[in-house]
């Protein structure tokens, strides 16, 4: 079958898009070099639960900006959306490197302050969430099915791509400084740094198009042929394309469809992807790997090495699930995943429960986070932004989004005490879900690789 996708162009834009993904990363690991900073000064007076939920308080932010993705991208557009998120992102990036604008004095850390700084990180937060679900959406319906499951996968590398940004612009802003110059002026550099990506991200979205999908949706049809048109080679090619999106549009004018109008099935399903990504167990081993190395017996400096070897295999693995998603397919690199991360995780139990530590923790730790990144990390944004139909997508991966962070601060915050209960059961559980997320995978999980979105909808309507 000939190849008619004009690769330059698709390429092109997909990577502007995945800038959304690279932001995502950048906002949500940035609190990590801060972290100790704002303990000192902004939660200085209150205790360790405030200062936890100071942390992590931009992830209320995420939940929200998913909810909000369905209404913004189905008023605004897709495009459109994703610049919104860039303003959230300058915002929450300048004013919580100065949270005193204005209001406050500096060096007087005071009860509004702290409120102010929250709501600002809230702000950045509700941009995540916005491009976490938009991003993919947008890569996904620009995007030939030949190639679609490559191109979303993309999106994931940027987030990791994004975090390991932010690691080395924070050691970068702090290499050779004092501590007390960290505490009081590094640390807000390390916020306002995300202003420039997130400019640049704002201005490039004013060169791509608007989706051919959502064109078509709002009665902008020679607009959506016009962007096809660039994306193929071919005008018949285009044509076709363009007559199988027309096809599956909604016979009235109103751009959304009634949320269940494919049975509740797909919507569950969504649900249940995005509850199973982050249930077992991920962004503990992401967030709190130091800890995890140095409750298993390694010292200071190896645990922070060992942190940086994972963090290389996480891009590694990224590159694979890259460059075969859409030759093996979905199902068959999430099944392997699962098996791998269940592995994994009854190795980090087994050793917790006899005491035993070494180099064995780190090869599991590798065995489980590699697993995640060739599987379930990109794959299961590529399956969201997939198996939804065209008429509810922005409304279901809204839902499947905010689950996903509910889901993420649920598993986040309960960690520590987890551990203080059980080292055994916490990664027992882990491995229970990753068992469990693969059988999932197995009964529910339709193969989507080299399927048109259009012909996705069968497989709900049946």
């Amino acid at each position: 079958m000939r190849n008619y996708d004009n690769k330059k162009f698709i390429f092109t834009i997909a990577l502007i898009a995945t800038l959304g993904g690279l932001l995502f990363g950048y906002d949500t690991a940035v609190i990590s070099g801060a972290e100790q900073s704002l303990q000192k000064y902004i939660t200085a007076d209150y205790n360790d639960l405030i200062h936890g939920l100071t942390v992590s308080s931009a992830l209320i932010g995420c939940v929200i900006g998913g909810i909000l993705s369905s209404t913004l991208s189905s008023r605004l557009g897709r495009k459109r959306t994703l610049q919104v998120a860039a303003i959230l992102f300058v915002i929450s990036a300048l004013l919580s490197g100065y949270p005193e604008f204005l209001f406050f004095t500096p060096g007087e850390p005071t009860l509004a302050l702290l409120i102010m700084f929250n709501i600002y990180r809230v702000i950045g937060g509700i941009g995540v969430g916005l491009a976490s679900a938009i991003s993919p959406v947008y890569i996904s319906e620009i995007s030939p099915s030949s190639i679609r499951g490559r191109l979303v996968s993309f999106n994931q590398f940027a987030i990791i791509f994004g975090m390991l940004v932010v690691y080395f612009v924070n050691y970068g802003i702090i290499y050779g400084e004092t501590a007390q110059w960290i505490q009081t002026i590094g640390w807000r550099y390390m916020f306002a740094t995300e202003a420039i990506p997130a400019a640049v991200f704002f201005f490039l979205l004013f060169f791509v198009p608007e989706t051919p999908r959502y064109l078509t949706l709002i009665n902008k049809e020679q607009e959506a042929l016009s962007v096809l048109n660039k994306i193929y080679t071919s005008a018949n090619h285009a044509q076709k394309v363009f007559n199988d999106i027309v096809s599956t549009k909604n016979k009235e004018t109103d751009i959304k469809a009634p949320l269940f109008s494919f049975g509740k099935t797909v919507v569950i399903v969504g649900i249940f992807l995005s509850i199973f990504q982050q249930f077992i167990g991920i962004n503990v081993a992401l967030y709190y790997a130091p800890r995890i190395f140095e409750q298993l017996g390694a010292g200071g400096n190896a645990a922070m090495v060992q942190t940086v070897v994972m963090g290389l295999v996480n891009v590694i693995f990224t590159v694979v699930a890259i460059l075969y998603v859409d030759k093996f397919g979905r199902k068959p690199l999430l099944i392997i995943g699962s098996t791998g991360m269940a592995i994994g995780m009854i190795g980090m139990s087994v050793l917790t429960a006899n005491g035993t530590f070494g180099i064995i923790t780190l090869l599991f730790m590798v065995i489980y986070t590699a697993s995640f990144m060739m599987s379930w990390g990109p794959i299961t944004w590529v399956l969201l932004s997939e198996i939804f139909p065209n008429r509810i997508r922005s409304g279901a991966m809204a839902i499947a989004v905010a689950a996903q962070w509910l889901a993420n601060f649920t598993i986040t915050s309960t960690y520590p005490s987890m551990m203080a209960f059980s080292g055994t059961f916490t990664y027992g559980f882990y491995a229970l879900m990753c068992i469990l997320s693969g059988l999932f995978i197995w009964k529910f999980i339709p193969e989507t690789k080299g399927k048109t979105l259009e012909a996705l909808e069968n497989v709900w309507q049946k």
